[in-house]
């Protein structure tokens, strides 16, 4: 029975620091990466939010035969409902720009 508990092996101290001192140095690494592609993440999905305001517009033209007046024709249940701002009544990007509808394009306005 004493032979048993002599064979039992842990991590020493210095072993466990090392393994704290890698998992910082990866951290430190990243975390400057993550923060700044956060931007251009924000850019890619404005980009595809006005894809989809684009194939919105298309849409309502085929179904009423008229271009929408404002981007405020397409807050119906039947194009981008779920998408406007309750609060503001607006459209907007994930980086903070507003969407618009100029010369039946969509078109973001603003931003960060």
């Amino acid at each position: 029975m004493k032979k048993i508990l002599m064979d039992e092996r842990g991590f020493t101290l210095v072993e466990m620091l090392l393994v704290m001192l890698v998992i910082t140095v990866l951290l430190l690494i990243m975390i400057p990466n993550v923060t700044k592609n956060s931007s251009i993440i924000g850019d890619k999905g404005c980009d595809a939010l006005l894809s989809m305001v684009d194939a919105q517009i298309q849409a309502y033209r085929l179904d009423t035969g008229s271009q929408p007046g404002s981007i405020n024709d397409l807050n119906t249940s039947d194009y981008l409902e779920d998408r406007f701002d309750e609060e503001t009544g607006t459209l907007n990007c994930p980086n903070g720009s507003t969407i618009t509808i100029v010369n039946n394009k969509a078109k973001a306005n603003g931003g960060e």
